[in-house]
């Protein structure tokens, strides 16, 4: 990982490809890692982890196949459900592995998670038994990007449904780009007794921060300022969880600053999200840091990744309902253009600055940020692709 100083948002790489990367470096270290996906390890720009090893392979192959063998240690089937069940047989054994999929089909095996989960609480209430490698699961290909796919592959519901549960051993994380991405992966690695469900995105995404800014966002509770984006004693706040929301988010306070000239903005960016709570299981953040980062008073504008009633939960047990409007996904989408899923959903960048520009009764501009969705909404329907990237 870099330390080098950035320019937030001008350089562009892909959480997943990142991640790859980083299955390979530990397949290549680790000789019991092992990587379970269904078939979707290239396409998830996982493609990197055959460098490291073959498919798990025991009949004929073909010359067309990928590197297939029966010590291979990445195992493809086209079953989330026994992928699962072989997956936590093996962390049992205290072996580390990871599971990757579309989300939309990680729900498939909500019921086995949660009796693992269920297994996590009642292991520890036994001497005997040694802390486990957590169940990390790698969540790409995402409601927001599925451009070929559509309505049928958009699910973040195991989000919501990880978040609801009062067992408290569940960490959900959301990459903000590949440094984050890198940070994460390095943070499943080294937790014990836990589910990890990190979300992320397989295009590539800007980056906003740097290595040392990655590590230490997982060491403050889940929520961190954004200096390039933040003024002080802010009008307005701004937050996120989602390498996309996060990018709207960042890409409204730019468009408000540059139509409404003195207003005071501040970013605050989400990387973990646990039970009723900002950050991790172990780690959650405090009233106390929360006013410091977020104001004790000042209306509160988020959009998040999954469904913003889940974001909404977590967020009135810091701050009083009546400063939050919550923006996120709202099962509405079609095989479309990536800012016309936004549009839909009113999770774009646009959809955020009208909070902004209602609350300070700015009709026009209100009526402006309107006909500029209008617009591309008619561009990619004619076209296919989207006026604003």
């Amino acid at each position: 990982m870099s330390d080098r100083l950035i320019v937030p948002g001008l350089e562009y790489y892909s959480p997943a490809e990142k991640i790859g990367e980083l299955l390979k470096e530990e397949l290549e270290k680790n000789p019991s890692f092992y990587f379970f996906s269904p078939d979707e390890t290239t396409s998830n720009k996982f493609g990197k982890v055959f460098e490291a090893s073959a498919r798990a392979w025991n009949l004929e192959t073909r010359p067309h196949d990928l590197p297939e063998s029966p010590d291979g240690r990445i195992v493809e089937m086209l079953s989330e459900n026994v992928l699962f069940s072989v997956m936590t047989g093996h962390l049992m054994n205290s072996e580390q592995a990871m599971m990757g999929s579309y989300e939309a089909f990680y729900p498939i095996i909500t019921s086995q998670i949660l009796q693992q989960i269920k297994f996590i609480k009642q292991s520890q209430k036994v001497a005997w038994r040694k802390p486990m490698p957590a169940v990390n699961l790698l969540s790409t290909s995402t409601c927001w990007r599925q451009d070929h796919n559509g309505f049928t592959h958009q699910s973040p519901a195991l989000i919501s449904q990880l978040l609801a549960l009062p067992s408290n051993v569940v960490n959900c994380i959301f990459p903000v780009d590949d440094m984050t991405a890198e940070a994460a992966f390095n943070y499943m690695l080294k937790t014990r007794d836990v589910v990890n469900l990190t979300t992320f995105n397989k295009n590539s995404v800007p980056r906003y921060v740097n290595a040392g800014q990655a590590r230490a966002m997982f060491e403050d509770g889940g929520a961190s300022l954004y200096d390039f984006a933040s003024d002080e004693n802010p009008d307005f706040v701004f937050t996120a969880a989602g390498d996309i929301a996060t990018r709207e988010a960042i890409e409204a306070i730019r468009i408000l600053r540059s139509d409404m000239p003195g207003i005071r903005l501040k970013f605050v960016g989400i990387n973990a999200l646990s039970y009723r709570a900002i950050g991790t299981a172990n780690n959650k953040l405090t009233r106390e840091r929360f006013d410091a980062l977020f104001t004790n008073d000042r209306p509160i504008v988020a959009n998040f990744h999954g469904y913003p009633a889940t974001m909404e939960t977590i967020l009135e047990n810091y701050a009083s309902a009546n400063r939050l409007r919550v923006h996120g996904y709202y099962d509405e989408g079609s095989t479309t253009t990536p800012f016309e899923m936004l549009r839909l959903n009113a999770a774009s960048r646009y959809d955020l600055a009208m909070d902004v520009a209602r609350a300070l009764k700015r009709t026009k501009l209100v009526e402006k940020y309107q006909e500029v969705l209008r617009e591309n909404h008619a561009h990619a329907l004619r076209y296919g692709e989207d006026l604003i990237k």
